[in-house]
């Protein structure tokens, strides 16, 4: 897919302009954020403006541009958020499940991908921000590598995986492979196919047990 023109272009990430330090304050970016969300699954990133997103959250559009210079940097903080809620969603399952191993985690981190793809506004047009900017999370480094860091980041808190070169590198195109699959299985069916979700985790799971052989249960 193309990267669409974006309204104000520039070549690194915007920050909010500041942060909201009032409860009020913050209920209203939050507004925004989900407006935003709403109207990228309904006309798309070329169909995005501010003044939509100031009409749909009930807000000034001096109220969004206190916070946000473009609909640009309202995606890229709607993204920031998408990972913190993807990230908080595969810690808490961490936390309230057993697994045998890494291989099961691996399934739970796929089972919330697919099911944020399902139910989060925004998320099936944005993901983790690859529509708009390659680099929307990070100007240094692709969106990928940032969510893989964070998830090689879980695993090694989890698992006690040895931190290494070869994990980092297992990580990232896990997450590149997982992603792109993924990605296939919703393209045609807003559901998702099971039959092709069910292909990408065999395609990871297979991918990390042989990069990871000493953490994966060996046959009888």
């Amino acid at each position: 897919m193309s990267t669409p023109q974006l309204e104000d272009d520039c070549a690194s990430p915007k920050p909010l302009r500041r942060q909201p330090t009032q409860r009020r304050s913050a209920r209203r970016v939050e507004r925004m954020l989900d407006a935003c969300a709403e109207l990228l699954d309904e006309v798309g990133y070329e169909g995005l403006s501010t003044t939509r997103i100031a009409d749909r959250a009930g807000v000034a559009i001096g109220s969004v541009y206190q916070f946000f210079p473009d609909k640009r940097a309202i995606t890229q903080e709607l993204t920031r958020r998408n990972v913190e809620l993807f990230v908080t969603r595969v810690g808490r399952r961490f936390m309230e499940e057993d697994y045998r191993g890494w291989w099961d985690a691996v399934d739970a981190i796929i089972d919330e991908y697919v099911d944020m793809h399902r139910s989060v506004p925004g998320f099936k047009s944005v993901h983790f921000g690859d529509v708009v900017d390659l680099n929307l999370l990070d100007s240094a480094s692709d969106n990928n590598t940032v969510i893989a860091g964070r998830l090689r980041e879980l695993l090694l808190t989890e698992f006690g995986l040895a931190d290494s070169h070869e994990l980092d590198v297992a990580a990232l195109v896990a997450v590149e492979a997982g992603d792109a699959v993924l990605k296939l299985a919703f393209r045609h069916d807003p559901g998702g196919s099971e039959e092709i979700i069910d292909a990408a985790r065999q395609l990871v799971r297979g991918f990390l047990s042989r990069q990871l052989r000493s953490y994966t249960p060996q046959p009888d």
